[in-house]
């Protein structure tokens, strides 16, 4: 089959072994930071819709719904499963009220989310993270996305008491990109995944 490698870090002599091997650069993924000491955008939600915490055992399926239907064309994160899920949620890191869930305020539907995750390793600072964010595409265009990452922000600040954040994003999701950008996010990192032809 085909063969890949990560390289952590888009180093040039990675690249230049990659050319030696007869691999190609097929993905980057990116590692976005921000202070959480800077201003914030303020979490102005769309009108109908209220933020609430994950619920685990009863936002399961509805989360998962949203989260495949979100990232579809994403290799990994579009094909997560009910025990993907209860993976991540017994982890020591996770804390429903860093999910949070923006639903409808009539029918309760899910339209969207932030899960943040906080890194605390002893010896190192603390960071958050935005660790999945992702809108239902039925709901996309109404500025939820924003709202979302501001929410997030906001919780990881006043709520966790972190003072810096990081994401990963992929170079060719240019609308999220460009979403993060917007919200005082710039590139640390980035690392590339070569392939075989």
């Amino acid at each position: 089959g085909p063969v890949r490698a990560w390289a952590h870090g888009d180093h040039p002599s990675a690249a230049a072994l990659a050319v030696d091997l007869g691999l190609t650069r097929a993905r980057v993924l990116w590692q976005l930071r921000r202070p959480l000491t800077a201003a914030l955008p303020e979490p102005s939600l769309p009108e109908g819709v209220e933020l609430r915490a994950f619920r685990p055992g009863e936002d399961d399926e509805a989360w998962l719904a949203v989260n495949n239907a979100a990232f579809a064309q994403h290799p990994e994160q579009g094909r997560w499963t009910l025990d993907d899920l209860r993976v991540r949620l017994g982890e020591p890191w996770f804390d429903p009220a860093g999910f949070l869930l923006a639903v409808d305020s009539g029918t309760g539907r899910l339209l969207g989310f932030h899960w943040t995750k906080v890194h605390e390793r002893p010896g190192s600072a603390r960071i958050g993270e935005v660790y999945v964010l992702g809108v239902d595409p039925s709901a996309h265009r109404g500025g939820l996305g924003r709202a979302l990452t501001a929410a997030g922000l906001v919780h990881l600040r006043d709520v966790r008491g972190l003072d810096r954040v990081m994401l990963y994003v992929d170079e060719s999701n240019t609308g999220a990109v460009a979403l993060y950008e917007r919200t005082g996010f710039a590139r640390w990192t980035g690392h590339v995944n070569y392939q075989s032809v």
